[in-house]
C-alpha cells in the first residue's frame, strides 16, 4: 500500500508513535510518505520505502499569518495524486484531520482518512468552544478513528458528543530499541555509593506536575540515598531546579536536558516517576518498562491501562507526593519485590504493546477502509 503520513515533527509522543509506525510499515514492504513542516526528529536518515515531503507555507502579504492549514492540504493533495496515495494517516484532529478533508475533496473519495486522536486535540482544544466544532467535524469526515486508548475515546465522546465508533489502538514500544542495557560503567559515575537512581522524563509543562517529582524525590531522600535524573526540558524547568535547592536535594539531582538514548537514560534507573495530572497514554512509562524499570505515578488518563498496579508500579491519586513516596521506597527497599515488577514490566511492555502487534492493527484498518468502494459524490 501507499500511505501518506502527517503528523508534528518536533519532540512529542505522537511525532515518535507516528514516526515509528512509518518505519514499521516500510518495513512490512509498504511505500510510506511523509507530509510534514520539518522533517520528523525519529527519521533523519535513509530509510527504504520511505519519502520526506515539505509543506512550505506561503509568504503573501494579504495573510498576516501564513495559512499553514491550506498549505498542507494543498501539499497532500499533490503527493496524494501524484504517488497516488491509497490513505492518509494524520496524527492529531486539528489541524490535520481538517487539512486531509481538503485534500479529499481535491483528489476524490477513494483516498481514505485514518485520523489518530493522541490527547491534546480533546482533552484541551477540545474544551474550546471556538474549536470544538472544526475538531468534531474532522473527526466525523475521517473514514476511521483511533485512539491511544479507552480513556481517551470516553473522553472524545464525552467532550464532543461524539457518537461514531473510536478504535482503541495502543502506542507501542520496538522491542529492538527498549530493552536494558548493561550500563553499570557509567551507573558507577551517577551513583558511585550505589545510591537508587529515579528517573524522570517529560516536556515539563504544569500537567506534568515536575514540582511533585521533586517533593517525592526529597522524602524519598529521608528513607534512602538517591538520585534523580531529569530527562527532557520546558516551562516548568527553572521551578524544578529552584525548588530543589529550596529542599537542599541539589546536589543529588542531574537536568541532562534532551537526549536521543532514552533506552539507555533508563537503563541508568531503577525507577520512573511519572506524575501527570493529564496523560492520555503514558509512553515514557512503557519505555521505561520495556527496560525493566518499575513505574510510580498518578491514575491519570491513560496511565492505569499501561501500568497494571501493584504488579508493575504503583497508582496513586494525583497530587499524592507522600502516597507515591511511600510506595517508592516499598519498591527500592525490597528487593525481591522490585524484581518481580521489573519483570512483570518487562513482560507486559513486550506481550501488550509490542511493534508487530500494533503495526499488524493498522495494517488490517488500512486494508478494510481501502476495500470499501468510494462514495459517488461527484
Amino acid at each position: 500500500m501507499k500511505i501518506g503520513i502527517t503528523c508534528y515533527p518536533t519532540v512529542g509522543g505522537s511525532g515518535v508513535i507516528a514516526t515509528e509506525l512509518g518505519k514499521l510499515l516500510a518495513e512490512r514492504g509498504h511505500e510510506v510518505h511523509f507530509i510534514t513542516s520539518d522533517m520528523p526528529f525519529r527519521l533523519g536518515k535513509f530509510y527504504k520505502n520511505i519519502y520526506y515531503h515539505e509543506v512550505e507555507t506561503s509568504s503573501y502579504d494579504v495573510f498576516r499569518y501564513p495559512p499553514y492549514e491550506l498549505s498542507l492540504a494543498s501539499r497532500m493533495a499533490e503527493v496524494a495524486r501524484n504517488e497516488q496515495l491509497d490513505v492518509l494517516h494524520v496524527h492529531y484532529a486539528i489541524p490535520h484531520a481538517i487539512s486531509a478533508f481538503l485534500a479529499k475533496e481535491m483528489v476524490g473519495e477513494q483516498l481514505k482518512i485514518v485520523t489518530t486522536l493522541h490527547g491534546t486535540d480533546i482533552t484541551v482544544l477540545g474544551h474550546d468552544r471556538s474549536l470544538s466544532d472544526i475538531i468534531r467535524f474532522g473527526i466525523e469526515r475521517s473514514d476511521v478513528v483511533t485512539a491511544v486508548s479507552q480513556d481517551l475515546i470516553d473522553k472524545t465522546k464525552q467532550v464532543l458528543g461524539i457518537e461514531q465508533p473510536i478504535e482503541k489502538v495502543y502506542n507501542f514500544i520496538d522491542k529492538r530499541e527498549y530493552y536494558p542495557r548493561d550500563v553499570s560503567d557509567y551507573r558507577q559515575e551517577l551513583a558511585p555509593s550505589g545510591e537508587k537512581i529515579l528517573i524522570h522524563v517529560s516536556n515539563f509543562r504544569p500537567v506534568k506536575r515536575v514540582l511533585d517529582v521533586v517533593r517525592i524525590f526529597h522524602q524519598t531522600l529521608q528513607h534512602m540515598p538517591a538520585k534523580l535524573l531529569f530527562i527532557g526540558e520546558g516551562p516548568d524547568t527553572a521551578a524544578a531546579r529552584q525548588l530543589a535547592v529550596e529542599l537542599g536535594v541539589s546536589e543529588h539531582v542531574r537536568f541532562l536536558g534532551k537526549q536521543e538514548k532514552l533506552a539507555f537514560m533508563y537503563s541508568l534507573a531503577d525507577l520512573l516517576l511519572l506524575t501527570s495530572e493529564k496523560e492520555s497514554f503514558g509512553l515514557v512509562a512503557l519505555e521505561a518498562m520495556a527496560c525493566g524499570l518499575p513505574v510510580v505515578g498518578t491514575t491519570a488518563g491513560g496511565i492505569p491501562e499501561v501500568v497494571t498496579d501493584g504488579e508493575t508500579g504503583f497508582l496513586r491519586p494525583i497530587g499524592d507526593v507522600e502516597g507515591m513516596t511511600k510506595q517508592v521506597v516499598r519498591l527500592l527497599s525490597d528487593q525481591k519485590l522490585y524484581d518481580r515488577f521489573s519483570k512483570n514490566s518487562l513482560g507486559r511492555a513486550y506481550h501488550e504493546f509490542c511493534q508487530d502487534q500494533i503495526a499488524s492493527q493498522y495494517e488490517a484498518i488500512y486494508e478494510r477502509i481501502c476495500a470499501q468502494p468510494a462514495a459517488n459524490t461527484r
